[in-house]
């Protein structure tokens, strides 16, 4: 596992470079090494979408940490053809809960978005960038719990109809209509400088 991946699960282990995966004690090898690439592949898209979610970073590090300690707790088996929504379906639902429990305004903030600020752009166009981000979010804020949902799990998070379909139990169609129905209200919204 690499040193990130160790921490968010709470585990201690070491791995010499050029080793075999470290073995942790209750999880059999082929289950960890399974687990571990679960994390590689996923766990960055999962802390976006829970940061999103709860405008709070450590806090979707968290709920990311416990989405992997569910997964350590799952039979393989049932979800290893549909990992990815799984995953996505039990972080969105422990992020969720947080909310409900906490009574937490749900609100995104301009910090969400800087990740997608690329390496190559120059200072001053991160800086634009950003700056757009926290518009395009203040934008996002005004459309229903359900539109923002898909749209950042489409968009944001590149998944398909059926996984959206999967984790947000939406049927297919009714995705399509507030995908669609929340990129016209965004497209009205939005000023001239956010347009192609």
């Amino acid at each position: 596992m690499t040193e990130t991946s160790s921490q968010i699960l709470g585990l201690s282990v070491s791995r010499d470079k050029g080793s075999t995966p470290p073995l942790v004690s209750s999880i059999p090898l082929d289950r960890e090494t399974w687990i571990e690439r679960a994390m590689i592949t996923h766990q960055s898209a999962l802390i976006s979408y829970a940061s999103t979610i709860l405008n709070d970073n450590e806090l979707a590090k968290d709920v990311v940490q416990d989405t992997f300690i569910r997964l350590c707790h799952h039979g393989e088996a049932k979800i290893q053809h549909n990992l990815k929504s799984w995953l996505f379906t039990v972080c969105r639902n422990r992020a969720f809960d947080i909310l409900r429990k906490e009574k937490h305004k749900h609100h995104l903030d301009d910090s969400q978005w800087r990740k997608i600020t690329s390496a190559n752009l120059q200072p001053d166009e991160v800086i634009d960038q950003q700056e757009k981000m926290a518009r395009l979010a203040t934008y996002l804020e005004r459309l229903s719990h359900n539109q923002r949902d898909v749209i950042i799990l489409k968009f944001q998070q590149g998944l398909s109809y059926k996984e959206i379909n999967i984790i947000t139990g939406l049927t297919i169609s009714n995705i399509g209509v507030l995908i669609h129905t929340g990129l016209k209200r965004l497209n009205e919204w939005l000023p001239e400088d956010f347009r192609p």
